[in-house]
């Protein structure tokens, strides 16, 4: 792609979440790799996760006092109207700053001002939606984008017209080309002739998945299949004191930092139904079990799962049905080897390698 301008300004917007977060980050180290002249900009929520997530990965950002409307506790939404307005005033004071060329939000409420200014302003925007379903900030901003970079096809939330089926951005390179499987295994104190079973239930870790585990542990054992298994924080001591060592065949840890090893010991993977694990696990390829978490916004990770489900590309099982047959799927599945090539062949056919590049070729374009 030519660009009549190697030094563009460009600003990032997006956050409350990692799912927000770490797109938006790897869209501004793509940008930053093809055009190391370029300014780039983030601005997020005070308050939020991406104050010290975006400085860390060695951007600057200016936050907004925004923040999201709280469908549990109707009273702490009283403020948000004065926030709004404050926000939409900052954001605008920003811009006229900064003078972007271009703004591409990642979803969030910390976008909605920033993206409203700019293109009421004349910048153009850019919209990049994770899920199957769209959150409200990029439902309300959709007549207003250029461009909207999609994860999954047939979202009827948007105008056709300016829809672009790339995938979710994120560092593929650690996803791909997975190291060797009986080292990785070594490496967790587990035995490489057994099969593997990998459990990521988010940074948080997932309740349902730990108390399902830890109910029908002696399963796994009685058979020979071995687990990995993040906990998270909030769990960890208490899992592990409970088990009081009765750890055969089991690796457990509060989080994993390590992913690319975790996923080349996996001979099946079981996690939580996030847009960014769900767009990792497409590259990585291996079987899957999703329990959509179910107090996601608009039950998003549910509609993220049965678009897998519906194409023969991953299992699914409600939380509740998680908590008493977890085991004994996950068991059914790892002793059924034409399963799950088909599910492994049909997951890797909807992973997107190149979705990070094809954002920021359509982002790069629209700056006029």
């Amino acid at each position: 792609m030519k660009l009549s301008k190697t030094s563009p300004k460009i600003i990032i917007s997006g956050g409350g979440t990692g799912g927000h977060i770490y797109p938006a980050i790897a869209i501004a180290d793509e940008i930053k790799n093809r055009l190391p002249d370029s300014e780039i900009l983030f601005v997020g929520a005070l308050g939020k996760m991406e104050m010290e997530k975006v400085p860390k990965a060695g951007y600057q950002i200016k936050g907004l006092p925004i923040s999201g409307i709280d469908r549990g506790n109707l009273l702490s939404n009283l403020s948000f109207p004065l926030k709004l307005q404050k926000s939409l005033k900052l954001a605008k004071k920003i811009l006229k700053e900064f003078k972007p060329d271009i703004a591409i939000g990642t979803g969030g409420f910390a976008s909605g001002p920033l993206l409203w200014q700019a293109s009421k302003q004349g910048i153009p925007v850019v919209i990049q939606e994770q899920n199957s379903f769209p959150g409200i900030t990029n439902k309300l901003l959709k007549n207003r984008a250029e461009a909207i970079c999609v994860a999954y096809e047939g979202i009827s939330q948007f105008p056709t017209e300016k829809v672009h089926y790339t995938g979710n951005p994120i560092r593929s390179e650690i996803f791909k080309n997975l190291s060797n499987r009986e080292q990785a295994i070594h490496s967790y104190g587990l035995d490489p002739e057994k099969k593997t079973i990998l459990s990521i239930g988010g940074s948080q870790g997932s309740r349902t998945l730990n108390y399902a585990w830890k109910s029908d542990l002696k399963k796994l054992q009685d058979v020979g299949v071995q687990l990995i298994w993040q906990t998270g924080k909030l769990d960890f001591d208490k899992i592990k004191t409970e088990l009081d060592g009765d750890l055969k065949g089991i690796h457990i840890t509060e989080f994993i930092y390590d992913m690319k090893t975790a996923f080349s010991a996996a001979d099946l993977i079981v996690s939580r139904a996030g847009a960014m694990a769900i767009s990792e696990l497409s590259l990585v390829g291996k079987p899957l079990i999703l329990v959509p978490f179910p107090f996601a916004a608009e039950d998003h990770q549910t509609k993220n799962a049965k678009a897998l489900v519906d194409k023969n590309a991953a299992c699914m099982l409600t939380d509740s049905q998680a908590s008493t047959e977890l085991v004994n799927t996950a068991l059914d599945l790892i002793q059924d080897t034409n399963r799950q090539s088909l599910l492994s062949e049909n997951l890797i056919r909807m992973g997107k390698p190149n979705a990070t590049k094809e954002i920021v070729d359509i982002l790069l374009s629209k700056i006029k």
